[in-house]
């Protein structure tokens, strides 16, 4: 079944005409590499495409697919640029604020952006465009990374997390005084100790990160292959993964459960933790509390099959997972297919 027959079957499923629980419909599809997803105040979903893109994008509730900001040529723009000739680098990631202004890991470029939907102009926020570690202590428009691969907020915007994979490092941004820290790692390779503290400890590859409603930071590691969650008090803890690639495990405990390359994370309503488990070709959840692992969608295997069963659909390198703040459905950047899907509860 082709990802536009299944945008049929989406909209009969919205109509009534079949019914199920818990269902997988169509988002958008022909769209260029989608990795990462949020929503903005009108409640278009908004994304990120990665190589061959590098654009930011939009759905409106109509289905349109609109253009935001590049021009799909890839290159470093300037520090001040009009969204429409803005170039990227290998956008990885989003992250919103309140007053709309949509954020941008600009990887290969080095380089957080920052696109204000008002004046529709693009501007350089943190990194000078150069890689390299420099900066912690001072401001973030002068800080360097090695591919800024993820940001993520606090959940009152206080402060951005970001998983700065090139420099082995999660470093936080002030919001307000626009200042750049370590928040975890040591720019060492290595595995983390239980109960340490954070920022003394090394790290594989931080890849994403997210914050839970408790100050918890969830860093999850590509190479590493586990889910680490650094408390209010800065000490680390592998909460799932067992460090090395495989798959399955689901329904057990989360230590116990293997991941292949995970990508991406996001924090549910509940608290608990989905993880785009990109090369198993599936998303996941971790339970805080229960320790367990259980599966949300895919089949396990690479293909373009669609069903709106969540565990009978396939995906194919899935790099984003996001929830929708208002309903909970499940929004998922099915990056090789090309397409977004929601996972209605």
């Amino acid at each position: 079944m082709t990802r536009r027959i299944a945008l049929v079957l989406g909209l009969l499923l919205a109509s009534g005409a079949v019914r199920a629980a818990g269902t997988v419909t169509l988002v958008a599809d022909q769209l260029v590499q989608p990795f990462a997803i949020d929503f903005d105040a009108a409640d278009n979903v908004v994304f990120v495409e990665m190589a061959g893109g590098d654009r930011l994008r939009r759905v409106t509730k109509t289905g349109k697919v609109e253009t935001l900001a590049g021009s799909g040529k890839r290159g470093l723009a300037p520090a001040q640029s009009p969204a429409g000739d803005a170039t990227f680098n290998g956008l990885h990631a989003l992250a919103m604020d309140r007053a709309g202004i949509v954020y941008l890991a600009d990887t290969f470029n080095h380089a957080i952006s920052a696109y204000d939907p008002a004046t529709k102009i693009v501007t350089r926020f943190a990194g000078t465009g150069k890689p390299g570690f420099a900066g912690d202590g001072g401001p973030c428009a002068d800080a360097q990374f090695t591919q800024a691969i993820n940001i993520a907020f606090n959940t009152d915007q206080t402060v951005m997390y970001v998983a700065d994979i090139g420099n082995r490092r999660v470093r936080v941004i002030d919001m307000k005084s626009k200042s750049i820290t370590t928040f975890a790692g040591t720019g060492a390779k290595g595995t983390p100790k239980d109960g340490a503290k954070a920022s003394e400890q090394p790290l594989t590859d931080p890849r994403a990160v997210a914050v839970d409603a408790k100050g918890n930071v969830y860093v999850l590691e590509r190479g590493g292959h586990r889910l680490y969650r650094v408390g209010p008090d800065g000490t680390i803890l592998a909460v799932a993964g067992t460090g090395k690639s495989g798959k399955g495990g689901d329904g057990g405990p989360a230590l116990d459960a293997a991941m292949n390359g995970p990508k991406f994370v996001a924090i549910d309503r509940d608290g608990s933790v989905l993880i785009a488990d990109t090369e198993n070709h599936q998303v996941r959840r971790y339970t805080p509390g229960a320790e367990t692992m259980t599966l949300v969608m895919g089949t396990g295997t690479a293909g373009a099959k669609f069903d709106a069963d969540p565990l009978k659909v396939e995906l194919k390198r899935p790099h984003g997972v996001t929830v929708h703040p208002k309903t909970g459905d499940i929004f998922v950047a099915d990056s090789d297919n090309g397409c977004v899907l929601k996972l209605s509860r």
